[in-house]
């Protein structure tokens, strides 16, 4: 397994990312390839991704430890992902959001397709980077618009 973490300072509240993080249904503003989200009773969600050409549908459970401000998730189909985002105030308005991703690059590569390697690694870091760019510009913007 492979280990993938980043993070993001957020010109929001930490209440504000928490809730951002949680309305699932808007993760397509946000999350590459992301065509639909839902969520499901039993702490289940599902994801319409779009990958390799292809449209997939993607099932996982999602557990909060609210008190500590963290959202872990993991698939219950294949690829095999696990993953986190945590948060943490700096100030009374700036958060910061960090995501963790588990990852098998060999099956990510066999469901998603793309390179082999180090390479391949690089896009995965690049697609989480961004997805966590885009987050900051939602939720920066939706803080706004209150």
């Amino acid at each position: 397994m492979s280990t993938l973490e980043e993070h993001i300072d957020v010109g929001v509240p930490i209440d504000t990312a928490w809730d951002g993080l949680h309305r699932l249904e808007n993760y397509p503003h946000f999350v590459a390839g992301v065509h639909g989200a839902y969520t499901e009773a039993g702490g289940r969600a599902r994801l319409d991704v779009e990958a390799g050409g292809q449209t997939r549908q993607f099932a996982a459970e999602v557990s909060d430890r609210g008190d500590e401000r963290v959202m872990e998730w993991r698939t219950t189909s294949a690829p095999e992902l696990t993953g986190s985002f945590s948060l943490q105030p700096i100030d009374r308005n700036h958060t910061r959001v960090q995501a963790r991703l588990e990852y098998d690059p060999d099956t990510v590569r066999e469901t998603f397709g793309g390179p082999r390697g180090f390479a391949q690694a690089n896009v995965i870091e690049r697609l989480v980077r961004s997805d966590l760019e885009q987050f900051k510009e939602y939720a920066e913007s939706e803080y706004v618009e209150r």
